[in-house]
């Protein structure tokens, strides 16, 4: 640990980040998946169909950043865009069936990182961890003014 990141947490913060995101991205990309994805990824599992806006907001990207993701994701066979029911003029985004056939093993892999991660952690520790976390964001996300 630098003394950088002794005095000043969120140093470490990102260099965590930055760590186990390499590490993620090189096993994602087996399955065709990029960490920078996984929001749009898990969103669109969870909801269906959504808008670009509404998945530029849940990433907490700009809308030009997100219709660039979305083409990439796109041309890989990742999502379609697919008429909204309630507006023919719009066109809602989804997950194709090669997306949601690669999303469980991607999880599984995330869920083995995730857990090398917290090697030695005991869970008292994790849940102590997740609640200052919490708490950082929280701080982060009003000053942000989001």
């Amino acid at each position: 640990m630098t003394d950088d990141e002794a005095s000043n947490p969120l140093r470490l913060i990102g260099r965590v980040t930055r760590g186990f995101t390499r590490i993620a991205d090189g096993g994602l990309r087996e399955f065709g998946f990029a960490v920078g994805q996984l929001p749009v990824l898990v969103s669109l599992k969870k909801s269906k169909a959504l808008s670009q806006a509404e998945l530029a907001r849940i990433a907490q990207v700009e809308q030009p950043s997100m219709a660039q993701l979305l083409a990439r994701m796109e041309r890989d066979g990742l999502v379609e865009r697919v008429p909204d029911p309630v507006d023919k003029r719009s066109r809602l985004i989804s997950l194709t069936p090669l997306a949601s056939r690669r999303l469980p093993k991607a999880k599984t892999l995330m869920d083995t990182h995730a857990q090398e991660a917290l090697a030695g952690f005991s869970p008292e520790e994790v849940e102590q961890l997740t609640a200052l976390l919490v708490r950082l964001n929280a701080n982060v996300e009003r000053m942000g003014g989001g």
